[in-house]
Formats: structure tokens, sequence, C-alpha cells
């Protein structure tokens, strides 16, 4: 049997998200300018969307492509970052209307440059009836501000009349995050060693399993995909409670 086969088609988990780390020490290993390895990074990505649709059938997968703190690194690379995202969502536009799949975007979009705002706002609106899968890119994203924005938009309702104190629960928040709609990850994928969140999905991953793996993203295949989600399966979720012959 192999690994693929091992999967139980009904315990896949209905969100993924990955934190794709790695591009820079990976081309700073074989010599090449961190822009290689960044581009590397993007191929990685476009198999492991297409991976993941076609042979997985995953329903959500969200890929943390550039963080709000992101912007601190130097302006050339950076510059190419935005260019390479927008060729990134450029060529899948079509290929994810073909699927059926729908693209979402997390962040802040209106500090981006304005040639990737019009790229990501058109192939959000074209791949909007897609319902194969759902691909979300978290660009300019950060999870506390995810967070900040979320209390702002509760403090604005419940100042203009349309939110009681008393209603603000955790349904209230999630509804005024970015991911909105989107179920929260039942397991966020890190790569290249790096053991922590990095300030993404703070919220939604509450109760998400995690996964590290010392592979540099350009390196992660399908294969080490599935035995991601091997794992994931292998796990007793428990959210807080206790197991039943515990209890």
């Amino acid at each position: 049997m192999t690994l693929l086969e091992r999967i139980k088609r009904e315990r896949l988990p209905e969100h993924v998200a990955l934190i794709m780390d790695g591009n820079g020490r990976w081309a700073v290993a074989r010599g090449l300018p961190r822009t290689a390895g960044h581009r590397a990074g993007a191929d990685a990505a476009e198999r492991i969307v297409r991976f993941a649709g076609d042979r997985i059938g995953l329903r959500h997968l969200t890929l943390f492509a550039f963080s709000s703190e992101n912007w601190t690194r130097p302006r050339t690379e950076v510059d190419f970052l935005m260019d390479l995202l927008q060729q990134f969502i450029e060529d899948q536009g079509a290929e994810f209307v073909e699927a059926g799949i729908r693209l979402r975007v997390a962040g802040d979009v209106d500090a981006l440059p304005q040639p990737l705002q019009e790229t990501v706002r058109r192939v959000v609106r074209e791949t909007a009836a897609g319902d194969a899968m759902h691909v979300t890119v978290a660009l300019n994203y950060g999870g506390r501000q995810d967070l900040v924005r979320a209390c702002v938009r509760i403090a604005e309702d419940a100042a203009a009349g349309h939110l009681a104190p008393s209603a603000i629960d955790a349904d209230a928040v999630a509804a005024r995050l970015q991911t909105a709609g989107i179920p929260d990850p039942d397991l966020v994928i890190r790569t290249s060693g790096e053991m922590r969140l990095s300030n993404f999905l703070l919220w939604q991953s509450a109760y998400a399993e995690l996964y590290f793996t010392e592979t540099l993203w350009p390196d992660f295949a399908p294969a080490d995909l599935v035995r991601a989600i091997d794992a994931y399966q292998r796990r007793d979720r428990r959210y807080g409670g206790m197991r039943g012959e515990d209890a």
C-alpha cells in the first residue's frame, strides 16, 4: 500500500494551512541568489495546490505567501516578491477557473503595489464561483493585525448600536476576521525546521494540529504533504476534552 493509499478519505482535514518557509536558505545552500529560492518556492506552491486538489481532494488550502513583517526585508527582495506574487496569481487564475478553484486573499491588499492589487481583485472576482477547492493566499497578512481589525469592527458596530456588548462572543470575533466564512485550519504545516506560527492565523489555529518538517519549502513535494496528512490522521484530536476511555 502506498502512502497516498493509506490516507483515510473520510478523515481528511477540511482545511490545511501552509507556512512556506526556507526559500532563502534553499538558495544560499546552492550558491544562488535568494530570488532563485523564491522562484523555486512559487513552483513548489503550484505543485502542492494542484496535487492537493487533484489527488487528495482537499477542500481548503491556505498559503502564507507574504507576512506584514516581510516589508522589513531588503527593498530589492520585496520588489521581486511583489512581481513574483503577481505573476503567480496571474498564471494560476486561468487554471483555477478551469479547475473550479476559488481564490481568496487574506491580508491588507490596499497596501500592495497597484498592479498586484488589480490582479488579486480580478482573479478573486473571476474565480468566485469555484467550489472544487478554496485556496486562500495570506498576502500582507498578520494574525495580530487581523485580530485588532476585528476588535475595531466590533467596537464600531457596538458604538453604532448594531451589536450589543452581551452579544460579543467568539462567533462575533470570527465573523469579523479576514478569514470569515472559511473553516479554521485542522492542520498547520511549517517547513524549514522552525517551530512557531510567526503571526499566522493566531485565532484560527487555536485547535489546529501543528506539523513541523526540516524540509525547506522549495523541496516540499506532494509526498511531504501526504506524510503530514498521514501524521494528522494518527493523532487524537480532543479539543481540550478527554478520550472516551479516559472520561
